[in-house]
């Protein structure tokens, strides 16, 4: 049982620059593309830093240059002046390796509050961009797929009972489990499995008892 990886999900066609790149080419580009920021590489195709709207909007920022200023009037930002991707761009570039998992990927970005993330080989270079959207791809999975997994990977191969101790229905990725494992410990161990299945949205447990024992038995 593994999630996906950020290779599985990302896009490889990724717009891509220098830090030559001049200003107006990289206004050309996010409109061409609809995109809203852009990777900058070095001469080895490794990520150097990205270029946003934000970026390019700086040139707007505070008073133009001889102004005289005054009370509540800043001075242009640093980027203001740049006049290529060198200059412009946000660094260094937040990057994921190609075989994080998709949990992983989301994970930064949520701690970092941004919308995407480069990929990257194991030497570094770009291979592609991973978004917000590509990551909720999992949640699109078919119940079908998630049962088997869980069925085949979670219950039989990972704890090691039978397919048949437990009765897995899933609709529209939410699980219900009934019937009985070998010990509480397996059971609380199978729900947390359960939900880090890709495309799980929520697992509920229904209680069977043993009607063959003296006692109640563990049961999920």
């Amino acid at each position: 049982m593994s999630h996906q990886r950020v290779r599985d999900v990302m896009s490889d066609a990724v717009v891509r620059i220098q830090g030559g790149t001049p200003f107006k080419e990289i206004a050309h580009l996010l409109l061409e593309y609809d995109i809203t920021a852009v990777p900058v590489v070095d001469a080895e195709d490794r990520p150097v830093g990205v270029v946003s709207e934000a970026d390019l909007l700086h040139k707007m920022w505070g008073r133009q240059e001889g102004d005289a200023g005054g009370p509540g009037v800043e001075s242009r930002p640093e980027k203001a002046w740049a006049t290529d991707a060198s200059g412009l761009m946000t660094s260094p570039a937040l990057c994921a390796a190609e075989d994080w998992s998709v949990v992983d990927a989301a994970r930064v970005m949520a701690r970092h509050g941004i919308k995407r993330l480069l990929v990257v080989d194991g030497a570094g270079r770009l291979r592609g961009v991973v978004s917000r959207s590509d990551l909720l791809r999992v949640f699109v999975r078919a119940d079908r797929a998630i049962r088997t997994e869980i069925v085949e990977d979670v219950l039989v191969r990972t704890l090691g009972e039978a397919p048949s101790a437990v009765e897995v229905t899933v609709t529209h990725g939410h699980v219900r489990l009934s019937g009985q494992l070998s010990s509480p410990a397996t059971a609380q161990e199978l729900e947390e499995l359960c939900r880090n299945v890709d495309g799980v949205v929520d697992v509920e447990f229904r209680a069977v008892p043993d009607s063959g024992t003296d006692g109640p038995a563990p049961s999920v």
